[in-house]
């Protein structure tokens, strides 16, 4: 007669409620399980409960969140050869799960790799004036290459920002005197703009006055009263010559007469 086993149902109790916990999963909102069956790929399961068959299901799981890192300071020579330490940072996120976790090794890894040789190959076709003056075209233009890089992944680049552009000492104090020339260069052609517009004022006033003789003789008696507001100035007066031709004309009349 075989004995009781007062555990027998409890312990098969256990073993159901072992093998119920070993397969549901709880994935939270921005997670997914890249679900393998028997080592191939099944489908991409969540979030919230899923269930996986014990010993023949694995899962993987993937952030979609946006992921940030920062690229190390990169050693980039320009088009003009000068050398400078450039560094960025990066935002992206897993579009495809999927491909994130079949087509790459270390999705995270690849991608951070990736982004230091884009990021020199990309601004080693610019000229030092442009790495400086020219950060946004030129970080459109890294995402730009970066993104059609990472889309095999399943990975989405969003942002790309140049942090630091770091220059040698030399090349600062060669930078400063150019800006200083420039500075001199553009004040040198206003002050000759202004000379110019000037010139070509007192030409045109010059013409006018010409024209009308009446308006000579007004800006002639309007000089008079500003020079006698002076009252330290000595004015010689100087006398038309239509006045002296009359008087010369009064005198041979009276020499005449006598």
């Amino acid at each position: 007669m075989m004995g009781f086993d007062p555990f027998g149902g409890f312990g098969l109790i256990i073993l159901i409620a072992l093998l119920i916990g070993a397969s549901l999963r709880i994935l939270r909102e921005y997670e997914r399980a890249v679900v393998f069956q028997l080592g191939r790929f099944w489908k991409v399961k969540g979030p919230g409960l899923i269930i996986l068959i014990p010993g023949i299901q694995q899962m993987v799981r993937v952030d979609l969140r946006t992921l940030v890192f920062d690229v190390p300071s990169q050693d980039v020579i320009s088009r003009d050869n000068v050398s400078v330490k450039v560094n960025a940072v990066v935002y992206f996120r897993v579009v495809d799960p999927a491909k994130a976790i079949l087509n790459v090794e270390d999705f995270m890894s690849a991608t951070s790799q990736l982004a230091q040789t884009t990021l020199r190959s990309v601004l080693g076709k610019h000229e030092l004036d442009e790495m400086l003056a020219e950060r946004e075209r030129l970080n459109l233009d890294i995402q730009q290459n970066l993104d059609a890089q990472t889309d095999a992944w399943g990975i989405k680049v969003s942002t790309v920002e140049i942090k630091h552009v770091d220059i040698d000492e030399s090349m600062v104090r060669a930078i400063a005197k150019q800006a200083e020339a420039e500075r001199e260069r553009r004040a040198k052609v206003i002050h000759a703009e202004g000379e110019l517009q000037a010139a070509e004022k007192l030409l045109a006033a010059a013409q006018t006055l010409a024209g009308q003789p009446q308006a000579m003789q007004l800006r002639y008696l309007q000089t008079l009263t500003a020079i006698a507001g002076d009252k330290a100035s000595t004015i010689v007066f100087p006398v038309p010559g239509e006045f002296m031709d009359l008087l010369g004309r009064i005198n041979t009349r009276r020499g005449n007469d006598t």
